[in-house]
Formats: C-alpha cells, sequence, structure tokens
C-alpha cells in the first residue's frame, strides 16, 4: 500500500478546508444579499399632510405619479396633522415612507437611533408668524397665545427657537392645536396668532385678518429652509431600494409637472386638501400660499446641523444629535443622474 508524506497530506487538507470555507463565505454573502435587497416591495406605506407644503405627495398621488413608477407595488397612504404623530407611525412599523417636517425628520433619526433615513427634500419655504393687527413688533408677543400645529413640530422648534433668541422663553404662551383649530381660535379671539405652515398662514391673513410678524424665510441664508422632506424606514430601504428609487422618481415628475403646470397644480392640490379635509382654499389663499414655497427634491442639507441645534434651544430635547449616518441619498441621485440632473452632496450627514 502506497504511503504519502505527511507534508503531502496537510497540504490537501488546507486546501479542501479552504475551497468549503470559500463555499460557505459564498453563501453567507448570498443569504445576507438576499436579505438586504429582496427587489420591489409588493406595498408601500405612505405618509404626508393634507398641507400645501406637501404638494409633491398631493400631486404625486392625485396624478398616479407615484402609482405609475411604482408598477405593481401597491400605494397606500394616511395623512397626518403634524409630525410627530406621523413619526410615531412610522416607528410603530405602520407606514414606510413619510413626508415630514425637517424637525421631525430628525427626531426620528433620534428615537430610533439611526433606524430611519432621510432620502429627498420636497419643499422649501412655506412657514410664517402670523397674529392680530395690533400686534406690529415682537416685543408685543409679551402676554399672548401663539399656537403651532403640535408639540416638537417643525414650527414649534422654530417658534420657541425664536422666542428663546429673543429672551422672550416663558412670556409668550405657546399652545398647540390642529390647523383647523387655530384657524377657528384666531377668529374667536382665543389666541393672538400663530406659527403655521402653507396653506394655513395665508388662511389667517386672507380670511381671518392676521399679519405677517415674521416670515420664516427672513431666519435663513438665501431663504432657504427644508420644510419638508421624505424620510424612510432604514430596514425597507436597505429591503427595497427600488422601490423607494421608483418613489422618488415619482416625487420628481410631480415636481416637474407642478412647475410646467402651475394653475392646473393648484387645483389638484385644492381639490385633494377638499377631499383629505373638508374643505377647499380660495384662490386668493391658494395663490398666496403657493407663492410662498419652493417645489424641490433638494432637502438643502446645509441646514441640518443648524436644524439639530435649534431643537436644543427650543428645549426639545438635551443635547445636538449627531447626524452622521442620518441621510442616504443614493437612490435620489440614481434618479437625478438619469434626468441629468446635478446630484445632492452631503458628506456630513453621510454615513
Amino acid at each position: 500500500m502506497r504511503t504519502f508524506p505527511r507534508t503531502r497530506l496537510l497540504a490537501s487538507a488546507l486546501a479542501a478546508l479552504t475551497v468549503l470555507g470559500a463555499l460557505a463565505g459564498c453563501s453567507r454573502a448570498d443569504r445576507t444579499e438576499a436579505a438586504t435587497n429582496q427587489g420591489a416591495a409588493g406595498e408601500v406605506r405612505v405618509g404626508f399632510f393634507p398641507n400645501v407644503t406637501h404638494t409633491p405627495a398631493l400631486i404625486g398621488v392625485k396624478k398616479n405619479f407615484f402609482a405609475q413608477n411604482l408598477g405593481g407595488t401597491k400605494l397606500t397612504t394616511q395623512t397626518f396633522n403634524a409630525g410627530p404623530s406621523e413619526v410615531n407611525a412610522l416607528l410603530g412599523g405602520s407606514l414606510d415612507v413619510a413626508f415630514i417636517g425637517s424637525g421631525p425628520a430628525i427626531n426620528a433619526f433620534t428615537k430610533s437611533k439611526g433606524a430611519i433615513q432621510l432620502v429627498s427634500g420636497a419643499v422649501t419655504g412655506g412657514a410664517q408668524l402670523v397674529v392680530k393687527p395690533g400686534i406690529t413688533s415682537v416685543d408685543q408677543l409679551k402676554g399672548k397665545t401663539i399656537a403651532t400645529p403640535q408639540l416638537a413640530n417643525t414650527q414649534d422648534v422654530a417658534l420657541k427657537k425664536f422666542l428663546a433668541e429673543k429672551h422672550l422663553t416663558g412670556q409668550v404662551n405657546v399652545t398647540n392645536l390642529d390647523n383647523p383649530k387655530t384657524f377657528d381660535a384666531f377668529k374667536k379671539g382665543e389666541v393672538d396668532g400663530g406659527w403655521l405652515p402653507e396653506p394655513w398662514s395665508s388662511r389667517l391673513v386672507a380670511d381671518a385678518g392676521a399679519k405677517v410678524l415674521v416670515d420664516e424665510k427672513s431666519l435663513w441664508p438665501e431663504g432657504r429652509f427644508p420644510t419638508t422632506v421624505a424620510i424612510v424606514r432604514s430596514e425597507f430601504l436597505k429591503q427595497h431600494p427600488d422601490t423607494v428609487r421608483a418613489l422618488l422618481k415619482g416625487e420628481l415628475h410631480a415636481i416637474d409637472w407642478a412647475k410646467k403646470n402651475p394653475a392646473e397644480a393648484k387645483t389638484v392640490v385644492n381639490g385633494a386638501l377638499k377631499e383629505l379635509s373638508g374643505s377647499s382654499l380660495s384662490p386668493a389663499v391658494l395663490d398666496r400660499a403657493f407663492s410662498n414655497i419652493e417645489l424641490t427634491t433638494d432637502p438643502v442639507p446645509a441646514q441640518f446641523p443648524q436644524l439639530a441645534k435649534d431643537s436644543v434651544t427650543a428645549g426639545v430635547v438635551d443635547k445636538v444629535v449627531d447626524l452622521k449616518g442620518f441621510a442616504d441619498f443614493g437612490p435620489l441621485n440614481d434618479v437625478l443622474k438619469a434626468q441629468q440632473l446635478p446630484a445632492v452632496n452631503a458628506p456630513e450627514l453621510a454615513k
């Protein structure tokens, strides 16, 4: 019987183990890839507000831009009054994608410990502090009652930060009301004004006699700040990047269509507001509201570090949030590249 040197046997054994290890590694990689990218989702659940500041989502739904790009993926929608309640739905697993204010978007990232990603912008501008005509200076806010849509929402943070900078914290009563209730309360004299998103700031001005005390645009560089953005559950993004990409493509189509067809866009949005909230807007309110916003997929990422600081100044959180890993603009940039548009770059927000 032939014998083999021990060194040859060891070499053969090591070679066999190497092959087995490589096969096992490939198998694990395949399983990881399958768990990460599972193709198009069977359903995508999207949240947004019945507000003019959510125009890309409203048009995306009503004109079927989302559905056309999603193909066989079912689109399910849900509306909210303000960001914090939408964040709860997102973190509770009943939403996949949310069009939401910048402040609650940051809070969602913080509360979820990084399980939420910012993927796109939607609207900049469109928020004002509107008050009774007799209030003509910031100092006259002392002792007055000012409403915001919800505790810790984007406008609530903006108002409280503004008051803190003016050394008026604790000297102005801040109350949280749904936007329609603020409108009614203002007409009844129960509140003296509100820091509100469109169309509600325009409604108070045009339909209830309010005056603009502060346009939030005046507080930001070049007058641009992210009012509405799109965020996604990180797990959904990993499992269904094609679905997120398709949704963002639909958003871009909605924005392009609205810019090319402004009159029809207003009509579509007004019809959506009537359907979702039970009331439509007058032509004057609609025109004023649209004149105060910019539709864009640009999330104005350079402003987010300041927004994180604002939440501390406003007393919403105790310390400034580290936004590293907050954004993933990969799907958006794929869509922009296909349309030969410039990419969004925000290394300070990336992983």
